[in-house]
């Protein structure tokens, strides 16, 4: 009897774990390492740099105390600020710039060679294979192109009576020529990653446009379009993020030059990491630049939500 009774209250004896949390524990389990990672490589270095932002740490004598928020009050109101608002404003600019390119011109060149034809995959590798030129080899042979005085540019413009140009060493050109060479690099990924879309939309469509009557304009805008907002939203988070890192071409085309007409965010960062050798100030700008890119980034998902179509 007493043998029975036992056996019966552990029966009524829940286990430890039920099935659905033995299956959360091994996904989360399967998680971990990427999680230890995250942690040790992204979100540590993020805390480090708040924490070296609230020093005075200069690399010349190489030692820091712990100032709270003087260099944020620094980087707001006092000498750096004028420097932070021209650096975003110049990254701004540099961003609308690539995104334009990237995007309108993009979607441009895939319409002028949706064809699959071997011609047509011939030019699309012409236009895509500066992606694979890496940006410093690129910087350098436009070095060379916008030279004022042997440059090939100017050496076409004296055909149609312009004289030679000072494309890096003015203000008014120097961030355009940064442009230039973005543009050549970028085009041919914004054509392929829409050509690619363009070719998964269903040819339905277009023909129950063209039985209505719809013109190849009113069929871009009313279907082409429409169907490719996942791929334009995906294009313009990528392309900002990108662009707002831009610090290769700036460095060896202008040096952030004439001026500070050129100057980046990220270029600005570096200045006073490796040129100030103020690391307290470059972490505080860093930190700043983070925040900058997380804001914009969740607004972007949270605008895009009730704007995209993902119909296929």
């Amino acid at each position: 009897m007493q043998t029975t009774k036992k056996q019966g209250a552990a029966a009524e004896k829940k286990p430890l774990l039920t099935n659905r949390q033995k299956s959360h524990l091994g996904d989360f389990a399967c998680v971990l390492p990427a999680l230890a990672l995250l942690a040790v490589f992204t979100y540590y270095p993020i805390c480090k740099l708040f924490q070296i932002s609230l020093t005075d740490w200069n690399l010349l004598n190489d030692t820091w105390n712990f100032v709270g928020l003087k260099n944020w009050d620094w980087l707001f109101n006092g000498s750096g600020a004028k420097y932070l608002w021209n650096s975003l404003k110049v990254t701004f600019i540099y961003s609308m710039g690539e995104l334009l390119v990237t995007i309108v011109g993009g979607m441009l060149f895939a319409l002028l060679f949706n064809r699959m034809t071997r011609s047509f995959s011939f030019m699309r590798a012409i236009v895509f294979m500066p992606k694979y030129v890496a940006m410093s080899s690129a910087a350098v042979i436009f070095l060379w192109i916008l030279n004022t005085d042997y440059g090939v540019l100017n050496y076409l413009l004296q055909f149609l009576n312009i004289g030679p140009v000072d494309w890096l060493n003015q203000k008014s050109t120097a961030l355009p020529s940064v442009l230039m060479l973005t543009g050549w690099r970028v085009i041919g990924y914004g054509m392929m990653i829409y050509l690619s879309a363009m070719q998964g939309i269903s040819k339905d469509y277009y023909e129950a446009a063209a039985l209505d009557g719809a013109s190849p304009v009113q069929s871009f805008f009313r279907i082409t379009l429409p169907l490719l907002s996942p791929t334009t939203l995906f294009l313009l988070i990528t392309t900002f993020l990108s662009s707002m890192k831009v610090f290769q071409s700036v460095d060896i085309l202008t040096s952030g030059g004439p001026s500070r007409s050129t100057e980046v965010f990220v270029y600005l960062i570096y200045r006073y990491a490796m040129v100030d050798f103020r690391m307290d100030r470059a972490a505080t700008a860093a930190v700043m630049f983070f925040l900058i890119l997380l804001v914009v980034t969740v607004l972007t998902m949270k605008i895009s939500n009730r704007t995209v179509t993902y119909d296929s």
